[in-house]
């Protein structure tokens, strides 16, 4: 299942060069998928699964400015063990492609914080 959500560039979200910060589209990357789970995962589970990532790889195509509409959308891939990759892709209000990304989430254990395997039941509430 493909989620979508939406930002909208803030004042401080500007570099010196007046556009997005590539350390910001980072963030937006991450609410992207916070949003997501936050979406579908009830709060009892929220509390038994927390998600960190591995590994973050993001192409930049053009820039966002201030007070810029972004249309994010997220994807996750199957899951292996205790990794998940997730897709997000960050568009502005023409439709053109902002950047790309594929992060590497590890679930954790809400409890002890350890590495926690990915159940078949919980990698279907993302499908």
């Amino acid at each position: 299942m493909r989620f979508k959500h939406q930002i909208t560039v803030r004042p401080e979200d500007i570099d010196q060069m007046g556009h997005v910060n590539n350390v910001v589209y980072l963030r937006y990357v991450q609410e992207t998928a916070e949003a997501h789970w936050k979406s579908f995962a009830p709060t009892e589970l929220q509390k038994e699964v927390v998600w960190v990532v591995l590994r973050h790889e993001i192409d930049y195509h053009k820039p966002a400015f201030e007070a810029d509409l972004l249309e994010c959308e997220t994807w996750v891939e199957e899951a292996n063990g205790v990794k998940m990759p997730r897709n997000v892709v960050i568009m502005n209000a023409k439709g053109e492609q902002l950047i790309s990304a594929r992060t590497i989430w590890c679930a954790l254990d809400g409890k002890t914080f350890r590495p926690k395997r990915i159940e078949h039941s919980l990698y279907e509430q993302f499908i």
